[in-house]
């Protein structure tokens, strides 16, 4: 959905159509030769990400992304009694866990604009009370919460006036901004052997050209015992007098037992080291790493030393199969439970926050001015040139799009946060998130968050470079 702009696409179809008409009565010329952008070859280092993915369990609800057919779209309940074992995978969630969902609606047919529901249920399968508390959780719309709009590709803003374009870009700046909303409360008690209704939203589509939206959901939770989640999807029940009204719990619950997983499936999955050409496939299952923390130094060292003068070198940022930059590393984090159709590995990472401290070190005898930049080169397995390749001028659809906080300190110990909105498309040399003169055998911290937004296209480099001296 990262690639639509759904209200652009009526206009557009009008004027593709007006084009047509000119170029039926106009004489016939030679069609000019389609110039590709120049490429960029910068060559440098590109290392492997220190640490690692923790061991926080992450619901991962993002197959099929565009739901037709009602039904299960993720579920962790155990098979038996239920009408469709295979739509259930058995998998118990305790302590901290993670809940993240990324579907899309359209019209199944022209004249049908009923809403397609979206409700996530947690069932406490114990002989005792559970308690539920959500650290933190938001979910947005497409339309009208977060559209698609074209904005600048780096905008500095304040985090009580965020920017943000997409339900996944909004969804990480409330995060990384410490927003939750009022629709998640901080705490549920479920009962022994009852469900409750974590959410059960709608995604509408009546008042919109196309008939196309979008929901994104992130929930951070703790659990003070085992339950069981389930992600569910079914079109809203009609009133006596034809309104719409959200479905029951009870409703939901029948849906449980007795549907299958909900369709159209997605394109399947290669299987890992296979020769073909190869398809990721969207993920359902549960996926293992909320939370990438790391401090970037240099091998036996507490510090990191800056490149030299006009040098730089990266770290890839949710590098994956056959995307890995040269590293050898495949940041995705692994599914421990999946449904046989959907991706092996939870690629991209959705949701999952990287918090990277770099504490560059000038060990020169001169000041050095140094920067740090988020970029989004051509992606490789293996660096084909001695560097990174990007793109002049990129034109490629977006590739990332969402919020960067980014953290420096001064002399006293005083901190600044600045909050960045990137757009970068494929190729993409990014503009430096911040930079900091170093003086002589110095040292200056620097931290980069990020909540990696859905709807972006890995993968992407944290890029050191020492600036050309005056």
């Amino acid at each position: 959905m990262g690639k639509r702009f759904a209200g652009k696409r009526k206009t557009d179809a009008m004027f593709a159509w007006l084009s047509v008409l000119m170029l039926a009565a106009a004489p016939v010329a030679a069609a000019p030769i389609a110039q590709a952008p120049a490429e960029i070859v910068r060559p440098q280092e590109v290392r492997p990400l220190p640490g690692g993915l923790d061991t926080v369990p992450v619901f991962n609800s993002n197959s099929p992304e565009l739901v037709l057919e009602p039904g299960i779209l993720l579920s962790t309940f155990p098979p038996e009694g239920m009408a469709h074992p295979d739509a259930h995978l058995d998998y118990a969630l305790s302590g901290r866990f993670d809940i993240f969902a990324h579907h899309v609606a359209r019209a199944p047919e022209p004249d049908d604009l009923t809403s397609l529901y979206q409700g996530i249920m947690v069932h406490n399968p114990g002989q005792e009370p559970v308690t539920l508390t959500i650290i933190q959780g938001n979910s947005y719309l497409s339309q009208p919460d977060a559209p698609f709009f074209a904005i600048d590709e780096f905008i500095e803003y304040l985090p009580l006036a965020p920017a943000f374009a997409g339900p996944g870009s909004r969804v990480s700046g409330d995060f990384l901004a410490g927003r939750s909303q009022d629709r998640f409360p901080p705490q549920v008690i479920i009962p022994p052997g009852q469900s409750t209704l974590l959410m059960n939203e709608p995604i509408p589509v009546r008042t919109l050209e196309p008939p196309l939206n979008g929901r994104s959901t992130l929930i951070r939770l703790q659990s003070s015992g085992p339950v069981h989640v389930a992600n569910l999807a079914r079109y809203a029940p009609i009133t006596w007098y034809g309104i719409e009204r959200a479905p029951t719990l009870a409703e939901w619950e029948s849906l449980l037992q007795e549907s299958p997983v909900a369709g159209p499936r997605d394109r399947a999955p290669t299987p890992p080291g296979s020769t073909d050409a190869f398809i990721y496939g969207r993920v359902a299952g549960v996926a293992i790493g909320s939370r990438w923390q790391a401090t970037l130094t240099d091998e036996g060292s507490d510090h990191l030393v800056i490149p030299d003068p006009e040098a730089a070198f990266s770290y890839g940022i949710s590098t994956l199969y056959q995307g890995r930059l040269g590293t050898g590393q495949n940041q995705s984090a692994a599914m421990a439970v999946r449904y046989d159709d959907t991706a092996y590995e939870a690629h991209g990472n959705y949701g999952i926050q990287y918090s990277l401290t770099l504490p560059l070190h000038n060990q020169t005898p001169a000041p050095q001015r140094v920067t740090v930049a988020l970029e989004t080169p051509i992606k490789e397995d293996v660096l084909s040139t001695a560097g990174l390749r990007f793109v002049n001028s990129p034109t490629a659809p977006v590739f990332f799009r969402g919020p960067v906080r980014v953290s420096t300190w001064d002399e006293a110990g005083r901190r600044r946060v600045r909050f960045i909105h990137l757009v970068q498309r494929r190729g993409d040399m990014g503009r430096p998130l911040v930079e900091v003169l170093i003086p002589p055998n110095q040292l200056q911290r620097v931290q980069v968050d990020l909540l990696y937004p859905a709807d972006s296209t890995p993968p992407q480099v944290l890029t050191v470079q020492t600036l050309p001296n005056p």
